[in-house]
């Protein structure tokens, strides 16, 4: 399968939607030196042909929800199922095939204790394809959500500055939904982009209200945007998940070392024998190599690099994969 590549404004769109996933046109056609109808253009046909999507999540930890790494085992005719499957269940994303195609890598979201270990104790062990678990907690994570992949740079520190919109502070006070929020949620899931009156229909609010809500959480840290593309789009024909053996006094240094690594969109500290888990995007096997043996291999305290490969993108944050394209999963 040939994936065609973005061309350069298009991947200056990308990045600065990654920055700022809800920036108005008319800014972002200001930052881009463009005008507002080839920015609205661009953006329709890139979404409209499945090859970009913002979404809005909440931060797993922020509103309670029950987060775990899973690697699954599988029997080599049975994985490419399991993921498909696994990928339909709203509690899950960032579904992967790895390494020969007998591993499958996911995140759980459960929304209470009782329903993650009824997937992980009960639902998952019972089939029958799947040979093996190993389920890891994420203690802290140092890049993603939030944070943006820098792996880009169509756009100047200048234009960077003039989108960047942070995340508030977090307090440490969970956030509860309630349904209308809830139901935002829902929403966002799968248009990070909508319009207020769309939030307010679903949920049951008025449009001034919908507005208050969404700025409360966003100002409470609650929920994040995220943009979702497949890397090959933009060039980069690798991706592996690195399981990272650290010396627990050089574990907090070496995620936070990962986080400034272009390389690196998403890092965190986990349980399990291997502290530090890690997505690398690179351009081929030769930057990948380099990446390991320089960046990697300089870092203090590493004892041991697992190298996964990742075969296929099954499901990211939000959307469904099916080739280079994202795809609506069904509603829940």
């Amino acid at each position: 399968m040939t994936v065609p590549l973005l061309d350069d404004l298009d991947q200056a769109i990308v990045q600065a939607l990654m920055v700022n996933g809800r920036v108005p046109f008319n800014r972002l056609a200001e930052v881009l030196e463009v005008s507002d109808q080839t920015v609205v253009r661009r953006y329709r046909r890139l979404r409209g042909e499945g090859l970009v999507r913002v979404i809005g999540q909440p931060l797993a930890n922020r509103v309670g929800l029950v987060e775990s790494w899973l690697r699954l085992q599988c029997s080599p005719d049975a994985a490419p199922s399991v993921a498909d499957a696994l990928a339909r269940r709203p509690d899950i994303s960032w579904v992967t095939l790895n390494s020969g195609g007998t591993e499958v890598q996911c995140i759980t979201k459960a929304r209470t204790r009782e329903e993650h270990d009824e997937l992980l104790l009960r639902r998952l062990p019972r089939t029958r394809r799947i040979t093996g678990i190993t389920a890891h907690s994420v203690l802290r994570s140092f890049t993603g959500g939030p944070r943006h992949w820098r792996g880009l740079d169509h756009l100047t520190e200048h234009q960077l500055a003039q989108l960047v919109d942070p995340l508030p502070p977090w307090n440490g006070r969970r956030v509860q939904l309630d349904q209308a929020e809830q139901a935002m949620f829902a929403v966002l899931a799968r248009d990070g982009r909508a319009g207020y009156p769309e939030l307010a229909r679903a949920a049951g609010l008025s449009e001034s209200t919908a507005r208050r809500r969404l700025d409360q959480l966003r100002e409470r840290g609650a929920y994040y945007l995220d943009l979702e593309v497949d890397p090959r789009l933009l060039g980069f024909e690798l991706c592996a998940t690195l399981m990272i053996t650290v010396a627990p006094a050089e574990l907090a240094a070496a995620g936070a070392a990962l986080a400034e690594h272009r390389e690196i969109p998403f890092a965190a500290a986990i349980t399990g024998s291997a502290n530090l888990v890690a997505i690398t995007i690179c351009r081929d096997n030769d930057a990948l190599y380099t990446y390991l043996t320089e960046r990697i291999g300089a870092l203090a305290g590493v004892q041991h690099v697992e190298v996964v490969p990742r075969l296929r993108q099954v499901k990211c944050a939000g959307m469904l994969m099916d080739g280079y394209r994202l795809v609506e999963p069904p509603a829940a």
